[in-house]
This record gives structure tokens, sequence and C-alpha cells, in this order.
């Protein structure tokens, strides 16, 4: 089962990738993470992607593609897998159909967990850490007693800059501007599976096993 899983920050796609991985035995391939270990393991592309990013350049689509290339290969992947975060571009998604033709595999389901942008603000602007015993809250999912106030040890809340409102509308604007089109290609491929993603983590969870046919 090949698959590729879109969802926007806060829609829980962490929770339902570990649960395709757990159903399926199939790695979840994450850009970030490949590149990481590319160039922790000094493969000849991940040395060049090494000093791409030392230098704080992007590391360019060819050398991404290639890493991808070299992940997709290897034996772990021959059940299948997961790809989180990538393709990013139409031009990445036409790149990785000829990765996969190369390696006698295509996509078989692209997931896109659906979730209105307000639910996902509310969910993500509300959260809350103490910042010395490190619990989390939500304030209206799970408040703390005292509004401000951890419950265990009385520290005042914080909230995390990237879960400010604006941030996060921020952040589903560049999603939803980066997804938009691969959404639309990948549906006129008929790969597209739309999964609601307001209902519970089970609820959720079934109706992937639906769209996989499991």
């Amino acid at each position: 089962m090949n698959l590729i899983l879109f969802g926007p920050p806060g829609a829980g796609k962490g929770t339902q990738a570990k649960f395709i991985v757990d159903s399926f035995n199939i790695p979840q391939i994450s850009t970030g993470d490949i590149l990481r270990t590319a160039v922790k393991e000094q493969t000849p592309l991940g040395l060049v992607a090494g000093k791409i990013m030392d230098s704080g350049a992007l590391v360019p689509d060819d050398v991404v593609l290639g890493i991808v290339r070299e992940r997709l290969a290897l034996t772990d992947c021959s059940n299948g897998f997961v790809l989180d975060g990538f393709p990013r571009t139409v031009p990445q998604a036409d790149a990785l159909i000829a990765i996969l033709d190369g390696l006698g595999k295509h996509v078989d389901h692209v997931i896109s967990l659906d979730v209105d942008f307000a639910e996902i603000i509310q969910r993500l602007s509300g959260r809350r850490t103490c910042p010395a015993c490190g619990k989390g809250y939500h304030v209206l999912y799970d408040p703390p007693a005292v509004n401000g106030k951890c419950d265990v040890c009385k520290a005042d809340l914080t909230q995390r800059d990237d879960d400010k409102e604006d941030t996060v509308k921020n952040r589903l604007s560049v999603y939803d501007q980066q997804t938009a089109p691969l959404k639309s290609y990948y549906e006129k491929a008929g790969l597209l599976r739309h999964i609601e993603g307001s209902g519970s983590i089970q609820d959720i969870q079934q109706q992937i096993k639906n769209v996989l046919g499991v």
C-alpha cells in the first residue's frame, strides 16, 4: 500500500500516520527525516545536502528527489510506504511518478485529512503549557482549575509562539497555497481520498480503513 498523506497543522496527521504505519507495517517517510538521515550517514547525496543545509539555503529539488529515490528503494518499502510532507509541488508530484515507475511502484491512494480552518485555529490557539513541569492544557477542552495557572505546580501557563492565532492563520494559509494545486492534481488522477478530520480519533481511523478497503 503506497500512500501520500496530506493534513494541515493541527489536523491530527501525526496520530493518523502512526495508525497507518502500525496497521500496515509500512514506514512513514518524511523528507525532513530522510534528509537528516542521509546527512548523518554521509551518503553521496547526503554530503551534498549537508553542505547546502549548513549554508542556510534550501535543498534543491534534484537533491531532495535523489534522496527520496534512495529511501523508496530500501527493502522496508517493499510492502508500501506513507509519504508525509512530500510532494510539496506539482513538479515534485510529476517527478515522484517517474521515481516510482523506475522502481516498479505507483501511488495507491492520496489521503487528505480535511478539517475546517476555524476549528484548527481554535484547537491550536487554545493550547497552553506549563513552563515548569511541561503539563499541557487547552483553554476550552482541558482547562486548568485556575485560569492561567498550572494545576500541578501553580506556575503561569504560556502559549507557544507558533500557536498564536495570527501565526496559526499564516501557517494554514501557506499550507492551503501549497496543497491546493496538489489536491487538484491527485483529484484529476482519481487518487485523492477525503477524510473528515473533525470526528473522534476512532471515527477518523474507521474512515481511513474504509477508503483503503480494509
